[in-house]
């Protein structure tokens, strides 16, 4: 809305054109003179007039600017994605931002509509939506995608360069969650047996993961001052991660509930002291080429391990030793079901997973959660012995 200031026999008339890239507010203004024989009257009437055509001529001239959704795109990357978000999650949508730019990035922003974002969307559930295999993308993919799209849109409304975000009108196609894949507590015990065989570095990493349900990220980033051998209380402080263009780097954990501390029993405790004893043997028998990062988990020279490294060696124990092979993150689900199983209550299970909110896990483990719930009846007339 235009604002009106008096100065001397003239008005000073503002439009308020939104932002623009830098964030900085446009305003265009105007000065109006009246004839010295107008009334009062007269004067308030084409004042008003005159302020309500320059509004008009400004957010129409302001709209007309063209700006294509590519550009734009980078320029949100520039200015806001690379200083707000985590370092992994900017090069994972930057890499996805060639796919979006190739379906809409040659189109005016204030022209994209939700039914040519949608048609976008939902192609990605068709055959050759995925370069690199042509099988159709997952739904949590999806989801990213149209989560950049919305950013950018968003960020726009806030730049003035759009009124709306179309975004907003657009939907991901209902899909069943696939249950997910964990070892049985039977083969899980098969695979600690099997594992007391092999290096104390691997025994360690997944004794430990099992038991602590911590993220891959997590157990890579855990140094020694984390670990309190006195009351066998390990923490989690940071994060290892793995990019192209950065290597391996440490940053922070995914979000603060994910700095947690947790207690775990002597038997993993004793394990940790052993292979601290002979990582401090490598490190001795290195001498000058040793490099002190404090990470539990290290290359032969005390680089902090590649974020791979515990992936492909738990495939080749996998297929050694005819085990399913599920990934890292089953681990993470084992841990979780285990103590869904035993009884624990949802908000200490979310605590000891480090989700942000207990919604998030009550949605990822939905269904051990209700085969949990399904045994309480049970319990209930075991305990009371009804039939009697």
């Amino acid at each position: 809305m235009a604002t009106i200031q008096k100065r001397g026999d003239s008005y000073l008339i503002r439009v308020s054109c939104g932002y623009d890239s830098k964030g900085k507010q446009v305003v265009r203004s105007k000065t109006w003179k009246p004839e010295p024989k107008m009334t009062e009257r007269q004067v308030e009437k084409e004042l008003n007039r005159q302020a309500v055509m320059f509004e008009e001529n400004c957010n129409h001239g302001f709209q007309k600017k063209v700006v294509k959704f590519e550009p734009f795109c980078e320029e949100w990357f520039e200015d806001y994605a690379k200083q707000n978000l985590r370092h992994t999650t900017y090069t994972y949508l930057y890499h996805q931002r060639l796919r979006v730019n190739k379906a809409i990035g040659h189109l005016r922003m204030d022209k994209i509509t939700a039914r040519q974002i949608q048609a976008f969307i939902n192609s990605l559930f068709k055959d050759g939506a995925n370069e690199i295999n042509g099988k159709p993308l997952s739904v949590k993919s999806a989801r990213h995608i149209l989560n950049l799209i919305s950013d950018v849109f968003g960020y726009a409304v806030k730049m003035g360069v759009v009124s709306d975000n179309p975004c907003s009108r657009v939907s991901l196609p209902k899909m069943e969650q696939k249950e997910k894949q964990i070892y049985t507590p039977e083969q899980a015990m098969q695979f600690l047996e099997l594992l007391n065989s092999e290096p104390i570095k691997y025994r360690a990493f997944f004794n430990l993961a099992i038991y602590s349900g911590f993220r891959r990220g997590e157990m890579l980033g855990l140094e020694w001052k984390d670990v309190d051998f006195e009351n066998s209380i390990i923490s989690v402080r940071r994060t290892s991660c793995y990019t192209v263009d950065r290597g391996v780097y440490t940053d922070t954990t995914k979000t603060k509930k994910s700095q947690r501390t947790l207690k775990f029993p002597q038997e993993i405790t004793d394990m940790l002291k052993e292979y601290k004893e002979e990582q401090d043997a490598q490190a001795l028998k290195c001498g000058d080429r040793w490099i002190e990062t404090d990470r539990l988990y290290t290359k032969w020279n005390g680089e902090p391990m590649q974020n791979g490294t515990p992936y492909f060696w738990l495939g080749e124990f996998c297929e050694k030793h005819d085990l399913p092979f599920y990934g890292l993150h089953s681990f993470r689900h084992l841990f979780a079901s285990l103590l869904i199983n035993q009884g624990v209550d949802i908000v200490t299970v979310s605590g000891a997973l480090g989700h942000s909110t207990v919604s998030t896990t009550s949605n990822i483990y939905c269904h051990m959660l209700e085969e949990s719930r399904a045994k309480v009846s049970a319990a209930v007339s075991s305990a009371l012995n009804f039939k009697t």
